[in-house]
């Protein structure tokens, strides 16, 4: 056999795969190959999406499911054995272990960066390939875990059966933080991005901790009852009866199905159940102003070996907070806090009480990985936010009320002065854009406080009037003080409810609302709070391909998303668009950047917000005013590039620009082109260095194929449509030295390609087909040919036909 014939999957079967079973590892629960990484980031270009290719490496090695230790890259034989270590080093880092292999199936180039041997790289016969426990050996020296056996570091993760398994990110914070608590620290900070999993990511180190026994008794606090109740009949459903809320017995209905959730707290006489393992608590359930109020007291402070704060920015990491008091009480208990914002205040940060995070997964880099949906933001700038508005002599306002005499602006609207043609200027620009593209599509509005939320809910329905005709609960307001409203906030968040559709809120929904398929975010309300910044942000950052969600759109009226200028931002929207006054609210793909700094006093807020279950502001005296003019200043979009950096020229020339670093001139193209043996490489190259072909083919034309798009764009060629180019390639009558078969066999191809149902002129799955399966079957029309590699020849050579004028 010819090894460097084989593919690079052949070399993994024959020669890779047996070497690593040879030295004990074992292929069912230790070897995974093909391990995915990532989702691959998503490429916003106008209202278009692409994604680009996941990463993935080709072994992962684990000592324990849920434990990888070792990544191997490899490659075919053609290659020289190191030509992967580079990549296996990537992928490595990434995974957080030590050692890395790269392979051709002839020896292994071992990197091992634990620093027990005294050479950083070196290499190893096929038949060297190292046992589990030597390199668990290692792992555990380079990770500082003196008893490897320890069963804290060795517990199996929670298996559903399902094929369910942590990402390779949830798999860092997870055995961070058991390590961590291995070594004996008991104050931990995880750091994970709204969107990225952390109720899972917490319920397997919940999981890990209490099957090994190391903590028997476990107290997971959060904010708000709906975090509670989805933590219970989701993540945390395995723990099954040992698991009871610490609140009156509720039931809550979960895919049509009515669940009782058990309690802990005897309705009676209000004692705490203490035969449970796993208790859930709301912290403004336990604990009070008052003494009879602290119900977690009648519990001794030894009781709880483990205390999780879900989403433990909010409350505060003052000390006088809520959750601040219980930890204290139960301070002999290990305890972790979880959050996407750790730093509440350039004075008060969780930080401060936990420590520095043990692990942190950022906005960036889950929009990167593409577990997260990256955003566009529409900015609307008013001429009486930007120049203020100050009453005429002896005006009062609608009411009839003296208003004080001074300069009004942004900074006043909607807390101490109402324009009311602002409020339906602001609706009527939603609007328009939800016309312009899915007016079903799911909204936030985030509004000053509840008067506010009732008055744009008001303008909204009266914009959208025909809709809510049809269903008044098409716009509903969703605030602390509204049941209605709170008993809708399920079915929003619910991706196959179809109503409400537009939501006004306050505070409400801010943090710990799981809003799948939100694809517009509003934002009517001036935000001095980098934590509440990014919350509100992570209200759209789940991507759900199922609903098309793959970015969304936030609409700023008063200069929140200056934010993004602020350092301590770690996530950049893809494009931010000002348009005038008469530009469409949708965003063109060719728009200009702006860039705002912001010291941070100006923006840094000590305050806490949202301590109760709705967490809404006190309303303050306002004045309200009518029949003002405002009128629309500007609008911008700006969008961020595959580089993290924003883009400002349209997406033809930011593509003519990226094709030409890699081919500068015509010419290299075509010999690339034409020298390739597959074509469908290059594309795949293309669209992996950010150049999303199928992108710009919606702005030059679908009916030209990869190549007429690239040397138009590129090189300023006229382009041929596919049709155009077959029926050259009929004139030449190219056919005639094959038989009737085959003839027709390219003849088919080349009228698929034609019609743009066949973009790949290699892919051979299109000869199970019609018409190609009327013919014969795949094999016979391959035999057609001569075998494989003659049919192979034959598409090649009617490919350079097609692109014989070029």
């Amino acid at each position: 056999m010819n090894k460097k014939s084989l593919s690079e999957r052949d070399i993994c079967t024959k020669y890779i795969t047996p070497a690593i079973q040879q030295a004990g590892w074992d292929v069912d629960t230790q070897i995974r190959e093909e391990y995915s990484l990532t989702k691959g980031r998503v490429i916003v270009r106008g209202n278009l999406h692409s994604r680009r290719k996941n990463r993935r490496a080709d072994y992962v090695l684990f000592y324990k499911p849920g434990i990888p230790i070792a990544v191997i890259e490899a490659k075919d034989n053609n290659h020289k054995v190191r030509d992967g270590i580079q990549q296996a080093i990537d992928y490595g880092m990434m995974l957080d272990v030590p050692f890395m292999f790269s392979t051709n199936g002839d020896s292994f180039s071992f990197h091992d960066r634990s620093g027990t041997t005294d050479q950083l790289e070196r290499m190893l016969d096929l038949s060297a390939f190292p046992r589990p426990e030597t390199l668990w050996e290692k792992y555990c020296q380079w990770k500082g875990i003196t008893n490897k056996q320890d069963p804290i570091i060795t517990q199996d993760y929670h298996d559903d059966g399902r094929g369910k398994a942590p990402r390779y990110y949830q798999l860092n914070a997870i055995n961070k933080t058991i390590e961590a608590i291995a070594k004996g620290n008991n104050r931990i900070l995880l750091v994970m991005a709204t969107g990225t999993g952390k109720t899972y990511t917490a319920f397997q180190i919940i999981w890990r901790l209490w099957k090994s026994r190391t903590k028997k008794r476990i107290l997971y606090l959060a904010d708000r009852n709906i975090l509670i109740d989805q933590t219970m009949v989701n993540d945390f459903k395995p723990f099954g009866q040992v698991m009871a809320k610490i609140t009156p017995k509720t039931k809550v209905i979960e895919k049509e199905e009515v669940i009782e959730l058990n309690s802990a707290l005897n309705e009676q006489n209000k004692k705490i159940n203490t035969s449970y393992e796993i208790y859930m608590a709301l912290y403004q359930a336990i604990t009070g102003p008052e003494e009879h109020q602290k119900v977690y007291k009648q519990l001794s402070p030894d009781f709880f070996d483990l205390i999780i704060v879900d989403e433990c920015h909010r409350g505060s990491a003052a000390e006088d907070s809520a959750w601040r008091e219980i930890l204290e009480y139960f301070s002999s208990a290990t305890q972790i806090g979880m959050t996407a914002t750790p730093k509440e205040t350039k004075y008060v940060s969780n930080i401060h009480y936990f420590g520095e995070p043990v692990y942190t997964y950022s906005l960036k880099q889950g929009i990167e990985d593409g577990f997260l949906a990256p955003y566009k933001v529409i900015r609307i700038d008013f001429d009486k936010d930007l120049t203020g508005w100050r009453l005429e002599k002896g005006m009062k306002d609608k009411f009839g009320k003296e208003i004080m005499d001074r300069i009004y602006n942004q900074r006043d609207y909607d807390r101490e002065l109402v324009i009311e043609e602002r409020t339906q200027l602001v609706a009527k620009k939603i609007t328009e854009y939800l016309e312009k593209t899915n007016r079903f599509d799911k909204t936030i509005v985030f509004c000053e406080n509840i008067d506010h939320a009732s008055r744009i809910r008001q303008a909204l329905i009266n914009e959208n009037a025909d809709l809510v005709l049809e269903d008044e609960r098409y716009i509903m307001q969703i605030t602390g003080d509204n049941n209605e409203g709170k008993a809708q906030l399920d079915n929003f968040i619910d991706p196959e409810v179809k109503y409400p559709v537009v939501v006004t809120t306050s505070k409400l929904m801010t943090t710990g609302v799981d809003a799948q398929t939100c694809k517009l975010i509003v934002l009517d309300r001036r935000i001095q709070s980098m934590t509440e910044f990014k919350q509100i942000i992570g209200r759209g950052t789940r991507i759900n391909e199922d609903y098309d969600k793959f970015f969304f759109t936030i609409m700023d009226f008063k200069k929140a998303t200056e934010l993004f200028a602020d350092p301590d931002f770690d996530g950049d929207p893809v494009q931010i668009y000002e348009p005038g006054p008469k530009d469409d609210p949708v965003p063109p793909p060719n728009t200009d950047e702006i860039g705002t700094d912001i010291p941070e006093d100006e923006w840094e807020s000590t305050d806490t917000y949202g301590e109760g279950e709705g967490g809404e502001e006190e309303e303050r005296i306002k004045y309200v005013v009518n029949g003002i003019e405002v009128n629309i200043v500007a609008e911008r979009v700006q969008y961020m590039g595959p580089d993290g950096k924003l883009i400002t020229e349209s997406i033809k020339d930011f593509t003519r620009k990226n094709i030409k670093k890699e081919f500068a001139t015509m010419d290299e193209f075509l010999r690339s082109w034409k020298s390739a043996e597959h074509k469908a490489a290059i594309i795949d190259e293309m669209e992996e260095h950010g150049i999303p072909l199928n992108v710009v083919a919606e702005e030059v034309g679908r009916d030209y194929a990869p190549f007429d798009i690239i040397c138009h764009v590129a090189y300023d060629q006229p382009p041929l449509t596919r049709k155009e180019r077959a029926e050259n390639v009929k004139k030449r009558n190219y056919f005639a030295k094959y038989s009737a078969k085959a003839r027709a066999v390219l003849e088919a191809l080349l009228d698929k390609y034609a019609d743009g149902g066949l973009e790949n002129l290699e892919d051979t799955t299109v000869l199970r087909i019609d018409p190609f399966n009327k013919l014969g079957t795949p094999v016979e029309l391959i035999n057609e040919f001569g075998g494989k590699d003659k049919f192979e020849k034959a598409i090649h050579e009617l490919e350079d036909e097609f692109y014989k004028s070029a």
